[in-house]
């Protein structure tokens, strides 16, 4: 399970998730949780109606070595978004960002100043978020050589990208690399970062660094990580923050047994408190390797982890954990997931929050999907994503979820059919999902059959982004994003 979900940590932080900004749903139509949900259900609005996939503009004028996709997407209004990712370029890997202004797409560009520090050619933007429109931060990580990673930030104000910088601090504490995995803001001005690096003794810690009134603070380690990390392999997969100064970070570390646990730690007032282990987690996780994949936080102390735990070697099953008032609960299996996987193979890979106790997570079961909802602090029994399985014909993977109000989602990932991998969307309203559907246009584009989608965002006022991945018959790979509009 580790090997498929977490080793390897920076490709499965920008495979899995980049930092969700919405959340999923609670049951299918006529399929209420116990005590979460009214028994009958007024009509249904149509859902929004998705776009057509198109290929990121000017990415392809930038994307010469012929192998580019969009890692991250964010949305602060309708209309008003940020995507980023990689490129190559004559042998070189480079990180870009593109916006969406007014529902119009604008050129993608190299993330101004990354150029420069990347002189080993190897850079990535992993993690978008936008606190309004105009002002986002993106992060990820370039290579200073051929064997030394760091990782950056870099900041749009007033709908000016700023100079890509190194997370400072970051190199003091890193003796043989540094990645950011995922950033997230509470304001404009105020937003964190999190990752981890590593020492020449190949031991790996996690950060957090912290943006104050548009001034990024030095990098340091997760206070109180290092005391639970007896074996030095830790990580912070995902940060999200509820409000300026307050946010919540989690991931994993290798304990003195040698067993993969999940940590939280939360920021409050700009204070981070000591990292703990999940409540409750290590109970679950008889056979030693669980992780906290995804946070998401609706308001200041008010947030949710989700993430996986293994037993009965090799069986692995989703959990969520629940922060009410600044205090985190025990750790619970996703209700009635494991009725869905027989008990043998979950995992929670995006957790959204748009208000304090009401949330959402998705992930895999066996070679499905699921999404389950927290309504009014209850969480709900998962469903399998309504008409993937027509779809889906030899397995699928739910990479992102994004809810822009309670009840009122959108999800994405890819499944594989007799032509390959393919990218699919689906949206929730008012509680009620819709079917999944391949991303409209987006066969047409990817002609070499390898499509996903990597990262939805779905704004409070609707209208829904989805980013990734496609194929061409050359076996050349190129960013998309398509647009759901209206009627949500």
């Amino acid at each position: 399970m580790r090997e498929q979900v977490m080793r390897g940590r920076v490709l499965a932080a920008l495979a899995g998730g980049v930092a969700a900004c919405g959340a999923v749903a609670l049951a299918a139509a006529g399929i209420a949780a116990s005590g979460a949900v009214p028994a009958a259900r007024a009509a249904v609005p149509a859902a929004g109606v998705w776009g057509r996939a198109i290929e990121v503009p000017g990415l392809a004028a930038l994307n010469t070595g012929g192998h580019a996709r969009v890692n991250s997407v964010s949305c602060a209004s309708a209309g008003n978004c940020a995507a980023g990712g990689y490129y190559r370029h004559r042998g070189r890997q480079q990180g870009f960002v593109v916006v969406e202004r007014h529902g119009v797409w604008r050129r993608a560009i190299e993330v101004p100043g990354l150029g420069a520090l990347n002189r080993g050619g190897q850079a990535v933007v992993s993690s978008v978020s936008c606190a309004s429109a105009g002002n986002c931060v993106a992060g990820g990580y370039y290579a200073v050589s051929s064997f030394l990673s760091q990782g950056f930030v870099v900041v749009e104000q007033h709908g000016v990208w700023r100079r890509a910088i190194e997370v400072p601090g970051l190199a003091a504490l890193s003796k043989f690399g540094a990645f950011v995995t995922s950033v997230s803001c509470g304001a404009a001005g105020s937003c964190a970062a999190g990752g981890y690096y590593q020492n020449r003794d190949a031991s790996e810690q996690g950060f957090v660094a912290v943006e104050r009134s548009g001034r990024w603070r030095r990098a340091t380690q997760v206070p109180g990580l290092a005391s639970l990390n007896v074996h030095r392999i830790a990580t912070v997969t995902s940060v999200s923050c509820g409000a300026a100064g307050n946010c919540a970070a989690g991931g994993d570390y290798l304990d003195s047994h040698y067993n993969f646990q999940g940590f939280v730690a939360s920021e409050v007032n700009g204070v981070w408190s000591a990292a703990i282990e999940v409540p409750g987690l290590e109970a679950l996780n008889t056979d030693g390797d669980a992780v906290v994949n995804s946070v998401s936080c609706g308001s200041a102390g008010s947030c949710v982890a989700g993430g996986y735990y293994t037993y009965n070697n090799p069986y692995a099953q989703g959990f969520v954990a629940s922060e009410v008032n600044g205090v985190w609960g025990t750790a619970i299996e996703v209700p009635g997931l494991a009725a869905l996987d027989n008990g043998r193979d979950a995992v929670v890979s995006s957790v959204s929050c748009p208000s304090a106790g009401s949330c959402a997570v998705g992930g895999r079961y066996n070679t499905q999907d699921f999404v389950a909802s927290e309504v009014n602090g209850v969480w709900g029994t998962a469903i399998e994503v309504p008409g993937l399985a027509a779809l889906n014909k030899f397995g699928s993977t739910l990479l992102s979820v994004s809810c822009g109000s309670a009840d009122n989602c959108a999800v994405g990932g890819r499944y594989l059919d007799r032509h390959g991998f393919q990218g699919f969307v689906a949206s929730e309203v008012n509680g009620v999902w819709g079917t999944a559907i391949e991303v409209p246009g987006l066969a047409a584009l990817n002609t070499g059959g390898n499509a996903k989608v990597y990262s939805v965002s779905c704004p409070p006022t609707g209208s829904c982004v989805a980013g990734g991945v496609y194929a061409t018959r050359d076996g050349s790979s190129q960013g998309f994003v398509a647009v759901e509009r209206a009627g949500r």
